[in-house]
């Protein structure tokens, strides 16, 4: 009976160790969307930093670039550098020749990309899976190790120097991958469009630009901007395949801005804002043409 007590007393007696509250899920969920949000503003600093920096260096002096400490917000705000861009007619040059390149090598890719594309999503023909296996391979080639073989080819041809020599070179590199996003994107469009053409007696050409074009504004707009940008902002090719200062482009000038013992530090920012500008303002103008769904509804179930 004795025992029984002192068994009782200890049981009773001893005292359950205490256990850490437990985080609730609100807790856990407004911590993880803090550290989303600071993870999201670290990005945005890191990112947008160099951006700010440049344009605050485009209003400053050579001098005052390198003052320390360094300040964003400069005293002596300046239009000088872009004056002296906009005033040299070698650098007016420079911009026209990106304009009339890059325009090209966009309208020229977009008008093959989307029939080569229309034909891989619709058809079905010999050498079709050769074909795709082809245009993924060039975009694994990395440019530079084509750079010697195309400038044997450009100068063979007589293209040296000149704006097609400049204009089929980065269609290369353009094309498949504007051929590989036009097909997933005509992939993803109903068969019953087109074939409701053909019922009609339409073409293939006819329910090509008739129908599936008009409604494929959203991926068109995407695989332009992104060939724009890849044709403004190219600099390897456009080094090597041009020879005079009337045929560089906008990243040579910059280049030429770098003197042999002074760089125009202020006007290389200046044009590289100047060079930003273009592709700024084609993504602005056609950003509504990236709304997802436009054939939704377009085919009856």
């Amino acid at each position: 009976m004795s025992r029984t007590a002192v068994a009782g007393t200890t049981v009773s007696g001893t005292t359950p160790t205490s256990r850490p509250p437990r985080t609730s899920r609100a807790t856990r969920t407004r911590i993880a969307r803090i550290g989303v949000v600071v993870g999201l503003l670290l990005g945005a600093v890191f990112a947008a930093g160099p951006v700010l920096w440049m344009l605050s260096s485009s209003f400053k002096s050579n001098t005052e670039i390198f003052e320390l400490p360094p300040r964003l917000i400069t005293e002596s705000f300046s239009f000088d550098a872009y004056i002296a861009i906009l005033t040299d007619p070698e650098a007016v040059r420079f911009f026209l020749n990106s304009y009339i390149v890059a325009g090209a090598v966009t309208i020229l890719t977009l008008l093959v990309a989307i029939q080569a594309a229309y034909a891989f999503s619709r058809f079905e023909f010999r050498g079709k899976r050769i074909l795709n296996v082809v245009i993924i391979s060039v975009q694994a080639v990395p440019p530079i190790t084509l750079l010697i073989p195309y400038f044997g080819l450009v100068v063979a041809l007589g293209l040296y120097n000149t704006y097609p020599g400049l204009i089929f070179t980065y269609m290369v590199f353009t094309l498949p991958y504007a051929i590989i996003m036009m097909t997933g994107y005509f992939n993803t469009l109903p068969r019953e469009l087109d074939e409701a053409v053909r019922v009609d007696g339409a073409g293939s050409f006819t329910a090509l630009w008739r129908v599936l074009v008009p409604i494929s504004v959203p991926g068109i707009v995407s695989v332009g901007i992104y060939t724009f940008m890849i044709a403004w902002n190219e600099y390897l090719f456009a080094l090597t395949l041009t020879r005079t200062t009337d045929m560089r482009t906008v990243p040579i000038g910059i280049q030429l801005l770098m003197g042999q013992h002074s760089y125009e530090w202020n006007q290389i920012m200046a044009m590289s804002v100047l060079g930003s500008i273009p592709v700024l303002i084609l993504f602005l103008v056609l950003q509504r043409y990236f709304i997802s769904g436009l054939t939704a509804g377009s085919v009856k179930s």
